[in-house]
């Protein structure tokens, strides 16, 4: 799959796709539904699929720090569109310049600059310069430049639509099996784990550190979860947060992990852990010997929890 960063890399190869528009955040059950149709609608065209789409998001660029957390980070989305058959990724780097792009010249860019072959959007889809832009908007365009425009219903899962919003508050609610669900999969994040200041080797629980950088995640607490390791799975407890009994001065998201009965070495891979069951919440802790014992604590429900699990 081919990752397009803005208007001067697109190629004469990229042009005449088969298009659809959004952030695509999770990657969920609606998302697979309107992609199916895109790579469908590619292949009878004998053309190539594309996702276009922004970043940083739009409600990142606007406000930062009450935008929502990410389902997944770009290359997790990456590699999930590449999983599901998508050709190309066409992303618009988001800033004043796209901010104040006028909806005539958003649909420039669809018509002159990649001259799409069909567009699926839904018929709630706006924008440009104030949303200002409309979906007959792109009806006309299309029917003027050759394109057809289909509209993408919603996909409901027990008679409720399935959003990146719905997903987030069912994972901080700590449904999994309801995000699950709607996702098509099991939520997980995915990261390279890191050298960390070996706290947890001095606790007798050793973690693999995987550092989230500016990513927050829409999850906070401990988890009972698995970690996906060549040929199998190694089931552990994980810490969402910013660990406020030990970094409570310049606290700095982070997701850390102890496998069960595990001694290998991860530093510098890739992992993917997949999160199963809420503990508890993240608290501050008076002092370290009341850590250990919460960590302790936390180990044996765990694995009580997927010893439960087990038939």
């Amino acid at each position: 799959m081919k990752i397009i960063r803005g208007l001067l890399n697109v190629k004469e190869e990229h042009r005449g796709s088969v298009a659809t528009i959004g952030n695509f955040d999770g990657v969920h059950l609606g998302h697979q539904k309107i992609l199916s149709e895109v790579i469908a609608r590619a292949r009878e065209l004998n053309t190539t699929s594309m996702l276009i789409c922004f970043e940083p998001q739009p409600k990142e660029f606007f406000d930062v720090y009450n935008a929502p957390a990410r389902l997944t980070r770009f290359r997790e989305k990456v590699q999930l569109l590449r999983e599901l058959g998508l050709d190309q990724v066409f992303c618009v780097k988001f800033d004043e310049k796209a901010r104040n792009m006028t909806a005539s010249e958003f649909v420039r860019i669809l018509t002159d600059d990649l001259r799409l072959s069909a567009l699926f959007v839904g018929d709630d889809f706006r924008f440009g310069q104030d949303r200002s832009g409309d979906y007959s908007q792109l009806q006309k365009a299309g029917v003027e430049h050759g394109f057809s425009v289909h509209n993408m219903y919603t996909i409901a899962v027990e008679d409720t639509r399935v959003s990146s919003t719905r997903i987030r508050e069912s994972l901080a609610g700590g449904n999994f099996e309801l995000a699950e669900k709607l996702l098509g999969r099991p939520y997980s994040i995915t990261g390279k784990v890191i050298y960390g200041r070996q706290l947890g080797r001095t606790l007798g629980v050793p973690t693999a550190n995987i550092q989230l950088h500016r990513y927050v995640a829409p999850i906070s607490g401990v988890y009972a979860c698995e970690m996906e390791l060549p040929g199998s799975l190694a089931q552990g407890v994980a810490n969402v947060g910013v660990r406020p009994t030990i970094d409570d001065k310049t606290p700095k998201p982070i997701l850390e992990v102890h496998l069960f009965d595990f001694d290998g070495n991860l530093y510098g891979k890739t992992v993917r852990v997949v999160f199963r069951h809420k503990i508890r919440e993240e608290k501050k802790f008076d002092g370290l010997d009341e850590l250990k014992a919460a960590i302790a604590e936390d180990i044996r429900e765990a694995r009580n929890l997927f010893e439960a699990r087990e038939p």
